[in-house]
């Protein structure tokens, strides 16, 4: 059931939010250690949402009111493990929120637990978890898809209403696709950030996955604006089109030449043919310039801001020395990010990078002066199966689409496309920086 439909019979009185945590717990109980998306139950969710059905019967009723959260483990939730998924910090209970948590709680939401993820949300499959991989409910044998594994596969094994999840360079989208759920990256700004653990500061932004577009503009409404406690955020200036977000004929959808596997472009494009004669929009090739580059443009950027943040991690305040606790892919980016940040290499790598990254964005925001939505996939290949080996160049290929809308700092939204061989597929969408409102509005037309 969709929440907002969950959440209409709370407000009725048909459904009490105790009744929905109750639920959830029980499926989580049951299901869980099969799919192991949650690291830790929120022991207190029960007496949270009696707290609120009291608050209900008192005419107080918030947007979320009884309808149950999950929340990736690198958002800080008080008196919550916020793990990172990661030994380094596996006994760190977070002392405070995170501005979203406030947010969801003031709203009634009811945080049932802390999901599983990628270590300090390095990596793409899900598999790097220092407690486990979080398998994909959709195609069990295969691997959900990272770092933010464990929100999409709670979505996908409904042990929640909504999740929250982190996205440095496809994060959400990237285990929305596949599992077959909706994950949206926001304009860089639109949420909050404060009391997340980043990866790469000037790329990481925190979203929602859902299993519906209403789901996610809902819990996107509640988390997003401005924040004195993060400098990085802002209130975007509505549209006329936002202010009233009805998609009319005549959109055009642009759609740039990119590398990925037959079966995934096929179904792409008879999306986009499908969508285009509904509404009679218009689809439209068009040329971006330099995202190619993407990737060598990503992870310098991200190997190097990295590096720099995990110096907090140095065994005195906050758990173990990361070196001495971390896996093998948060070794390689500590250590590369180190060996980029070196006075000789700096110029060469790190700060071109950022031109780089500034270069993309102007060449997408030249794409969105002649079209209103850019559509490609969301990873160019399918998922491969849960402990196959495959190199580490072959798993950062898994980004090459998605890390495009992280440098270009514009929202872009994974909304499932259909399945090839039984295994969800997901169509990426992109509009322009601030646009995240007629992202949604025309997400909803593809969702249909």
């Amino acid at each position: 059931m969709k929440a907002v439909e969950k959440l209409e019979l709370i407000k009725k009185g048909k459904l009490t939010a105790e009744e929905n945590i109750k639920e959830f717990l029980a499926k989580i109980r049951e299901m869980n250690p099969d799919i192991n998306a949650i690291l830790q139950v929120n022991d207190n969710a029960l007496l949270e949402a009696k707290e609120v059905d009291s608050n209900i019967r008192r005419g107080k009723v918030g947007k979320l009111a009884g309808l149950a959260v999950a929340v990736k483990s690198n958002i800080c939730v008080a008196q919550l493990k916020a793990t990172c998924a990661s030994k380094t910090l596996e006994n760190y209970t977070s002392p405070y929120n995170a501005t979203v948590i406030d947010k969801i709680r003031a709203e009634g939401g009811i945080i049932i637990g802390m999901t599983n993820m990628d270590e300090f949300a390095s990596g793409s499959s899900g598999e790097s978890s220092a407690f486990g991989a979080c398998k994909n409910p959709k195609a069990i044998e295969r691997i959900p898809g990272g770092s933010s594994s464990g929100s999409a596969a709670s979505i996908a094994a409904d042990f929640c209403d909504l999740a929250l999840g982190s996205d440095t360079g496809g994060s959400i989208r990237n285990p929305a696709s596949h599992c077959g759920v909706v994950g949206m990256k926001p304009s860089y700004g639109a949420i909050s950030r404060y009391g997340l653990i980043d990866l790469a500061m000037s790329l990481d932004q925190i979203g929602v996955l859902t299993c519906c577009i209403e789901d996610a503009e809902l819990l996107y409404d509640v988390i997003k604006g401005k924040d004195s406690l993060d400098a990085s955020s802002r209130d975007f200036k509505e549209s006329p089109f936002q202010k009233s977000p009805r998609v009319k004929p005549g959109i055009k959808i642009g759609v740039p030449k990119v590398l990925a596997d037959k079966d995934i472009l096929d179904l792409i494009d008879f999306k986009i043919k499908e969508i285009c004669n509904d509404n009679g929009w218009k689809k439209q090739d068009i040329e971006i310039k330099h995202i190619d580059l993407g990737i060598q443009t990503y992870y310098p950027i991200n190997y190097v801001e990295f590096a720099s943040g995990t110096r907090k991690f140095d065994g005195r305040r906050f758990g173990l020395k990361i070196e001495d606790s971390c896996g093998k892919e948060v070794l390689r980016r500590i250590l590369g990010g180190q060996e980029i940040s070196q006075e000789e290499f700096a110029g060469r790598y790190y700060k071109k990078a950022l031109d780089a990254k500034a270069i993309i964005a102007q060449s997408f925001e030249a794409a969105f002066s002649k079209v209103d939505c850019i559509v490609m996939p969301v990873v160019p290949k399918l998922p491969h199966k849960l402990g196959e080996e495959i190199p580490f160049e072959d798993e950062y290929k898994y980004d090459t689409l998605s890390v495009l809308a992280n440098l270009a700092e514009i929202p872009a939204m994974s909304v499932p496309a259909g399945e090839i061989k039984g295994i969800p597929v997901g169509i990426q969408l992109l509009c322009g920086l601030g646009q995240d409102k007629k992202l949604l509005a025309i997400a909803k037309r593809f969702e249909k």
